[in-house]
């Protein structure tokens, strides 16, 4: 027996040997390895951002949602490959897959799709004001309509507005995305059909479009008055009534474009252009419709940038002024007639035609604009006559009255001579053809109620009324650059009334 115990202690001695050093190995802890997932929803029908879509990951994690932007951020995720959900009430659910790396960002971009079944298509559109096929609308008005939407307030609805002319393809986008269910048509033309249509769309992109409505503009009234206005650096042509009302923009271009003048027979206006580089006589009809050009000389020279030249008495030609020459020409731009040429060193400028005796009035000009004289001649371009010489101080804008008779013009009687040309005290005077007669019409009648030009101020570019019992010119401050308005008053100077401001050039037919 002694033996055997021997044994069996020496084997319980070697087991716990090993144990022992079995205890004293290290242990090893595998580090857990993580990574982040970062992305964006966007709504399938406008690509714009989703908010408080929810996003359960699977294998389970926290659950997320996207912030303003429609972004997301699930951070911690141990490596493997994980589902990702993404639910948002009245969208389809989206799945999708992605790897999570270790210390990378995986981004994803997600696309959620409207549900289908949960949205309806907003109502047709009902027209409010004007009502369909109106007439006699303004040139300016308001259209007015009405939405409603299957789904209630809580679908926001979003307006397109289209308006076009008849006979044209041309198409004005007035609205665009807008919540307003009106809008303002402005700058329509008289006479004229329109139409328009109004396209509805709802916050999950469905679109109807309304019918299409039409209204008719009222006939343009007799506005008598043309003038120029510059508004922005651009020099426009307009008309107008006496009391302003009626105001319409006759010419739109980047050009400038002056010296309005209605022709006799009330038909057409002129004007002119430098379109080209330099004036052009054009005519358009009343509503700035269909211009046309009628020279192709210019209507130029010394201190004449557009405004020498004067319709005939029946409407049908047009005489002009280019540097020295004089000529007449058809409306249309035919016969081109050379009728005088200036006295040597001097330029033909502005001038008038009446029919009475059937005569022009022309005034020439030196290289100085202080240089100036004003003849008659016949119709034909003969018999030049002095009317008013070269007086002291600035002479311009001679015109016929009604009967023929008299001669109407302004001068600086301060006689100030300056080479910007500027005035200091122009007053419009009226005489005789025969020089006798003359009146300073500026200075008024003494101890009269608004008789007088006020001190510092130029009256200038004069014209008799149609009916010959008033003046209508243009008052601006003598200082350079100021802004003129027009004016008419009595044929003795009392009685100064304003028409129009920032205006002038005028013309009253």
């Amino acid at each position: 027996m002694f033996p055997f115990l021997r044994l069996a202690v020496r084997l319980v001695l070697v087991i716990l040997f090993v144990h022992s050093l079995v205890a004293c190995e290290d242990t090893t802890v595998e580090p857990e390895q993580n990574g982040v997932v970062e992305g964006v929803v966007l709504d399938g029908t406008n690509n714009q951002p989703v908010a408080n879509a929810a996003i359960t990951t699977n294998p389970a994690s926290s659950s997320y949602t996207t912030d303003a932007q429609g972004r997301f951020t699930i951070p911690g995720l141990s490596i493997g490959k994980y589902a990702l959900s993404i639910r948002k009430t009245d969208y389809k659910q989206e799945t999708v897959n992605v790897q999570v790396s270790l210390s990378n960002t995986t981004e994803v971009k997600v696309i959620l799709e409207r549900a289908t079944g949960s949205n309806k298509r907003p109502n047709l559109p009902t027209i409010s004001a004007p009502t369909d096929r109106a007439t006699n609308q303004p040139t300016s008005l308001t259209l007015r309509w009405r939405v409603t939407d299957p789904d209630g307030k809580s679908d926001t609805l979003r307006n397109d507005v289209i308006l076009y002319e008849s006979g044209s393809t041309d198409r004005r986008q007035l609205l665009s995305n807008s919540r307003d269910t009106s809008v303002v048509a402005t700058s329509l033309k008289y006479n004229t059909t329109y139409f328009w249509q109004v396209t509805v769309r709802d916050k999950a992109g469905e679109v109807v479009r309304g019918d299409v409505w039409a209204f008719q503009t009222r006939a343009q009234p007799d506005t008598r008055f043309l003038f120029v206005r510059e508004e922005n650096g651009n020099t426009d042509v307009y008309s107008a009534d006496e009391t302003g009302a009626n105001l319409l923009r006759l010419t739109t271009s980047p050009f400038i474009e002056t010296a309005p003048q209605l022709s006799p027979n009330r038909d057409r206006v002129a004007y002119t252009s430098n379109a080209t580089g330099q004036f052009q006589i054009y005519t358009m009809n009343r509503d700035g419709s269909d211009a046309r050009q009628v020279t192709l000389l210019p209507v130029d020279g010394y201190f004449n940038q557009g405004i020498g030249y004067r319709w005939s008495p029946d409407g049908a030609q047009l005489i002009y002024s280019s540097y020295n020459k004089l000529y007449r020409i058809n409306r249309d731009g035919t016969g081109l007639t050379l009728l005088a040429t200036a006295p040597a060193d001097r330029h033909f400028r502005e001038c008038d035609w009446t029919a009475q005796g059937n005569r022009i009035l022309v005034q020439t000009v030196g290289i100085s604009v202080y240089d100036s004289e004003i003849y008659l001649l016949n119709a034909d371009g003969s018999n030049r006559t002095q009317v008013v010489g070269n007086l002291p101080g600035r002479l311009d804008s001679p015109s016929f009255s009604v009967d023929g008779r008299r001669v109407l013009y302004t001068r600086d009687v301060d006689g100030f001579d300056d080479t910007t040309g500027r005035q200091l005290n122009a007053h419009i005077f009226t005489q005789n053809l025969d020089g006798t007669g003359s009146l300073d019409v500026s200075a008024g009648s003494g101890g009269t109620t608004g008789a007088g030009k006020p001190t510092g101020y130029n009256d200038v570019v004069p014209r008799y009324a149609p009916d010959g019992s008033k003046i209508i010119f243009v008052q601006v401050n003598n200082v350079n650059r100021s802004t003129p308005d027009v004016y008419t008053m009595d044929l003795d100077g009392r009685n100064r009334t304003r028409l129009f401001q920032n205006a002038t050039l005028p013309d009253w037919k």
